[in-house]
């Protein structure tokens, strides 16, 4: 009998226990877990701030004017290194571009020339890339030129290619008051300095932090690689690269040193990896035009000069992920898909030529309707067609891509015929 009475009893002991133990471990999860984000919050939040407690005047004035600028800049990597402020703003008197300020004379942006002392051969790089003076000219147009910047135009490989001219036709078309807010923004990169030096860091390295991590990641190239003309990053996003960045990327290596990268960093690649960073036996660069094949911009691509070295160098970077196999199938598809949209573009000029040889296309730049479809077939859609492409953007190359080109093509058949059979020609 009493073993009885104490069966269901010590049941309930053996209950009350149990659930107990279950809530000191939940409690001990809860714990280790809040430990944990707080390490990690208290890790993020207590970045050495090099200017903390500084007495230089810079520093002191501008924590009082500007503090977010002093709280960027003294997080940074320039900042550890004991980059003043100076260094990069200060300049003489009679420096171009000088404007007084406290007592001293500084430059409000400072330019590449300033840049160049300690980063000599990035700004080299630079000068010879697609982001320089072929970024400005593309909307400015190279008649301006003082010489030796015509010498560094034409030294560079897009300024020696000349594409067709007439997005600066659209620039003109707008006026100043819209393309201070459209064109400069981005194609401002490339754009001469009071002092002659070329380009605006800042476009890709955002002040004052100047963070690798920023840099590197895609959104950064999204400012100005967007859109109907060139949306590489929407391409990126719906590739598998970007697929892999899009779910994984917060384990990814941001900050790792440059010219060291590796798989083990970036199991897949951003537009830097590819297209600047050293990665795996490929060096770094800031020519963003050093690894690519094709002048695919242009509305009829051809090959960049030295297109064998480029590819080589970015078949190297593929080459950390991919079998030569792959890679070698992928670049030869690449290179017909080229080719056929190279004779779509060439079969639209074959089809308002017969307007042009009658006279029923004016010589004006965008004053009639078709100007506007021809100049999209290539500079919207056939452009897309090949970026999608070669970025392994599917919905990019067909629908925004090659079935806009199909039709346009169809619509400006129908324009040209309608021409002609109201002017009594026959189509």
């Amino acid at each position: 009998m009493e073993e009885k009475r104490n069966g269901p009893l010590q049941g309930s002991r053996l209950l009350v226990i149990g659930l107990v133990a279950v809530i000191i471990v939940l409690g001990l999860a809860i714990v280790v877990l809040a430990i944990g984000q707080a390490g990690t919050m208290e890790t993020a939040d207590q970045r050495v701030n090099a200017l903390a407690g500084s007495n230089d005047e810079c520093v002191v004035c501008h924590e009082r004017t500007t503090p977010g600028i002093v709280q960027q800049y003294g997080v940074s990597t320039m900042a550890a290194a004991e980059v003043s402020c100076r260094q990069c703003h200060e300049v003489a008197r009679d420096y171009p571009g000088a404007v007084e300020h406290e007592g001293a004379f500084v430059l409000q942006s400072p330019t590449t020339a300033q840049c160049a002392t300690c980063h000599e051969t990035e700004v080299a790089q630079f000068n010879q890339s697609r982001h320089g003076l072929p970024a400005y000219i593309a909307y400015a147009g190279a008649q301006d030129l003082p010489p030796d910047h015509l010498a560094l135009y034409e030294s560079i490989p897009e300024g020696t290619f000349n594409p067709d001219r007439s997005r600066n036709d659209i620039y003109h078309l707008e006026g100043p008051d819209v393309t201070r807010f459209t064109c400069e923004v981005c194609h401002d990169i490339g754009k001469p300095a009071e002092d002659g030096s070329v380009g605006q860091c800042q476009k890709c390295h955002l002040r004052h932090e100047f963070s690798l991590e920023q840099v590197r990641k895609p959104e950064t190239c999204n400012a100005c690689h967007i859109g109907p003309d060139h949306p590489q990053y929407e391409i990126y996003v719906e590739s598998p690269h970007g697929i892999a960045y899009a779910t994984n990327s917060e384990h990814w290596n941001w900050d790792a040193e440059p010219g060291t990268l590796t798989v083990e960093d970036f199991p897949a690649p951003t537009c830097a990896v590819c297209h600047i960073s050293g990665f795996g036996g490929t060096g770094t660069t800031h020519d963003v035009g050093d690894r690519l094949t094709w002048y695919l911009f242009a509305p009829v691509s051809e090959r960049r000069p030295a297109w064998q070295d480029n590819q080589t160098r970015m078949q190297t970077v593929c080459g950390e992920c991919h079998n030569d196999d792959y890679i070698d199938e992928f670049y030869e598809d690449g290179d017909l898909l080229v080719a056929a949209v190279n004779d779509w573009v060439l079969e639209s000029r074959e089809i308002i030529k017969p307007l042009q040889e009658n006279g029923l296309m004016t010589d004006e730049p965008f004053d009639q309707p078709i100007d506007f479809t021809f100049f999209d077939l290539w500079h919207h859609w056939g452009r897309t067609t090949k970026f999608g492409a070669w970025m392994q953007g599917p919905d990019y190359s067909q629908w925004h891509g090659a079935y806009e080109v199909l039709r346009e093509l169809a619509e400006l058949q129908a324009i040209v015929d309608e021409e002609l059979e109201a002017a009594g020609i026959e189509p």
